[in-house]
């Protein structure tokens, strides 16, 4: 029987974080062998959610997705009927995972989302507490460090497209 390393939180893992706050968990992570920025960690999700930002970056086209006929809920309870779905490797320092991503053309600040399915995959732990994801990796526990400050650009960001001072271009995108 292995031993797994403990995963956990502590006030030590604060440090750095600049209080009161209730920020999202954004991290980047290594995405189709891209390093992305501005990944949300939604452990309240059930999918991996790949945004229009990303996957033009990507130069991926309609061919590369699989069919995905279910429609989603966006955050804003609004209808959202994907394009598609697409497996890529998700890549968190050295421990990598496929990841099936629903592709939509929606509005988001984000270039992806990570859900559930994928903290089980690597066996990690989130805390929004402490804006980390802990996993283990051998005999060692790795630590994904959250970015405070790409949060609040992203809160930002929506605030501005919700009151439309911002042009969306992403209604006028064909993925």
């Amino acid at each position: 029987m292995e031993v797994q390393p403990a995963l956990s939180f502590s006030d030590e893992d604060k440090v750095g974080i600049l209080q009161l706050y209730d920020d999202a968990l954004m991290v980047t992570l290594n995405i189709g062998g891209y390093d992305m920025n501005r990944v949300l960690v939604d452990q309240g999700s059930n999918v991996e959610i790949m945004y229009p930002d990303l996957f033009k970056g990507m130069k991926l086209k309609p061919k590369d997705l699989a069919c995905y006929n279910s429609p989603l809920i966006g955050f804003d309870g609004k209808i959202v009927f994907p394009k598609g779905q697409i497996i890529l490797p998700v890549q968190a320092r050295l421990e990598v995972a496929e990841v099936n991503f629903i592709v939509v053309d929606a509005y988001s600040p984000y270039t992806a989302i990570v859900a559930r399915s994928w903290l089980h995959t690597m066996g990690a732990v989130s805390s929004t507490l402490h804006l980390k994801v802990e996993y283990p990796l051998g005999d060692l526990v790795e630590k994904l460090i959250g970015s405070q400050s790409m949060a609040r650009q992203c809160l930002v960001a929506t605030i501005r497209h919700q009151t439309g001072s911002e042009s969306s271009a992403f209604a006028e995108r064909d993925l």
